[in-house]
């Protein structure tokens, strides 16, 4: 049977969860960034397609959408705050619904094994046409100085080919 967290703990990562949902809608990036730990990994691979019986493999160990660590997010994040964001031009609106949060807790002291499901509803300028990205997170959020924090994200989108760029954050 597999260990889960305590009630205590599943409400404050849900929290965490929804907060950082909201400082991505509300395009507070930089107060996102504060959330992430410095040694933080980012990854989104390629979903692959196989045919019925054969599913060993559904994501891709080298092809990816984002692969990412705290440096490059930062960067992306700056980069956001200048005209030079071309592809968030004018900026998204974003609203994402987080579900589905299991959490159990990881061998390693202080850190949570985070699975969640999400949706992304994004549209931009005057456009009629929208995006809607869906899939699963599985985070590891760690315990810094009594705050939890992302240390790891891998984004498991439902879609194996992208209808747009991707210049969000799930």
């Amino acid at each position: 049977m597999d260990r889960f967290a305590s009630t205590d703990v599943q409400i404050k990562c849900v929290q965490f969860l929804y907060q950082e949902a909201e400082y991505l809608d509300d395009r507070r990036f930089r107060d996102w960034l504060q959330l992430l730990t410095d040694d933080m990994t980012y990854e989104m691979p390629v979903r692959l397609t196989h045919e019925f019986g054969n599913r060993e493999q559904d994501f891709s160990d080298s092809g990816f959408h984002m692969k990412e660590g705290y440096r490059t997010l930062a960067m992306r994040v700056d980069r956001l705050y200048t005209e030079r964001a071309y592809a968030e031009d004018p900026p998204s609106r974003t609203t994402r619904m987080i579900s589905n949060v299991r959490v159990q807790p990881l061998r390693v002291p202080s850190e949570l094994d985070v699975k969640s499901n999400f949706s992304c509803y994004r549209a931009q300028g005057d456009a009629t046409t929208f995006d809607l990205f869906t899939g699963e997170r599985r985070d590891v959020l760690r315990l810094v100085d009594g705050t939890l924090k992302l240390a790891s994200r891998r984004v498991l989108l439902v879609h194996t080919t992208l209808p747009t760029n991707i210049g969000l954050f799930f």
